[in-house]
């Protein structure tokens, strides 16, 4: 198996040598457009095609918190072109110099596309910090026992991400020596002993591992290897389809509708999704399709009214090949309401930020569990001697947080250090019913294939003129 292993390692590497000599050749093209649009900055992407491109331009945009209104992309043939209208959070153009450069910068370079860094999943020793990656099933106050176990063992948590789906749970956890250098943790067998005690608090039916791993920017983006964890562990296999779950007394989520039909007539399958709008829901999606192994040739997504979005997707596997088979279909469309559902976490978010210690996030998770609630996502981060913390928060049946509870924790946490940032149930279970964006499949590019002008001809540009 190993030398099977170095032999497709050679070949790859072989493939990427290529790949960039190509590029070298024909150097990708980066426009930020603010005049174009009214409403939006308009990002062009013109780039040699190689599977994962449109990936990597989807997750520098993300990274960003910036938010994608609108996209075109095609990639037929060996040229990938792609249009993406985006806005900060609160609506408005991308005006700030330094983001700009950042964003042409970054996509017109080569490494950001061919990673013995970016793809590869693995881990290479550096002296920044050790990564803990962590799944298994969930259970109340599991955060807050993970937490004890690394405070006692001298490990300091520099950054977190944590996402429970289906009973599963997966969480990526950067850590620092804590009694010692305050760089990674570089003695194999102070390892080994934390994955021991990580995989005896998980109780079997999980996975476990530790080890020193690159700065940020390199081989461990958390959010996608937090997809490929919880893909890996089959939490689409957990009654996938049915509306997320909501809390008592709230109106239900708008469902995740996923249609996958054949495109018989250009060798494509189709792909649609339809569901309610957010922040990084076009990287969660692009991640699964390229992490499942298919490559998207063409593809629109556009918000939609009351809080929509809509996405639109030809697809074909790496080999070249549509969706084949019934059983195949299903997986891609529960795979797809799997990545959907994994970052949603409707409920309590507090935001906790205060001077960093030790022990402090185990102290706050315990304060969590001691109040009967249980952790759905978290977020976590320190810099600067400053930790800020968000987790994502409702009782174990997903029932509303209550008033005194909060205040409890208040009282407990400081009131100084712990703000609400956004609570559903503050209105006392009311609103109005939701609106299902769920609804028939419109194909944007469908009528485009019945035209006699070639789709490689069709210019994306355009669409913004």
């Amino acid at each position: 198996m190993a030398l099977m292993a170095a032999a497709a390692s050679g070949g790859d590497a072989h493939d990427d040598e290529y790949a960039k000599l190509v590029r070298g050749m024909n150097p990708p093209r980066v426009v930020v457009d603010n005049e174009a649009c009214d409403e939006a900055t308009v990002i062009r992407v013109d780039s040699v095609s190689s599977h994962g491109t449109l990936l990597a331009v989807v997750q520098v945009i993300a990274d960003l918190g910036l938010v994608i209104r609108k996209a075109y992309f095609s990639s037929d043939g060996s040229w990938f072109m792609d249009v993406f209208n985006v806005t900060d959070r609160d609506g408005n153009k991308v005006l700030d110099d330094q983001t700009i450069s950042y964003i042409q910068t970054t996509l017109e370079a080569d490494d950001w596309y061919y990673p013995e860094v970016r793809n590869t999943v693995g881990i290479v020793p550096a002296e920044e910090y050790t990564v803990i990656e962590l799944t298994g099933t969930d259970r109340p106050g599991l955060l807050s026992e993970v937490c004890a176990v690394l405070a006692g063992m001298r490990c300091a948590v520099r950054s977190a991400e944590l996402w429970t789906h289906n009973t599963r749970v997966a969480a990526v956890v950067h850590v620092t020596d804590d009694g010692g250098s305050g760089g990674a943790i570089e003695d194999e067998a102070r390892i080994a002993d934390i994955s021991t005690r990580l995989g005896n608090l998980l109780r079997g039916q999980s996975g476990v591992r530790a080890a020193a791993a690159a700065a940020p920017g390199g081989l461990t983006h958390k959010e996608r290897r937090l997809h490929q964890m919880m893909f890996d562990d089959r939490d689409y296999d957990g009654g996938g389809g049915a509306p997320s779950s909501s809390p008592r007394g709230r109106s239900p989520t708008p469902a995740t509708e996923v249609s996958v039909t054949p495109c018989a007539e250009r060798g494509y399958t189709a792909v649609v999704v339809r569901c309610r709008d957010r922040p990084k829901l076009l990287f969660d999606t692009v991640c699964t399709i390229t992490d499942m192994g298919y490559v998207i040739h063409h593809g629109a997504v556009s918000s939609e009214p009351r809080g929509g979005a809509y996405q639109e997707y030809y697809i074909r596997h790496v080999d070249g090949d549509p969706v084949r088979s019934e059983a195949e279909r299903q997986r891609v469309v529960h795979c797809l309401e799997a990545a959907i559902e994994r970052r949603t976490a409707d409920g309590l978010a507090l935001e906790v930020r205060t001077g960093d210690r030790a022990g402090l996030l185990s102290d706050v998770t315990r304060i969590f569990r001691e109040n009967g609630l249980t952790i759905r996502r978290a977020e976590i981060s320190s810099e600067r001697g400053e930790a800020v913390d968000t987790f994502y928060l409702s009782d174990p049946q997903g029932h509303p947080v209550e008033a005194k509870t909060i205040d409890a924790i208040r009282a407990q946490i400081g009131e100084a250090t712990l703000r609400v940032k956004h609570n559903p149930f503050a209105d006392g279970g009311g609103g109005g019913a939701t609106d299902d964006v769920a609804g028939s499949t419109a194909f944007l590019f469908g009528n485009l294939f019945k035209f006699y002008r070639p789709f490689q001809n069709f210019s994306l540009i355009k669409l913004y003129s």
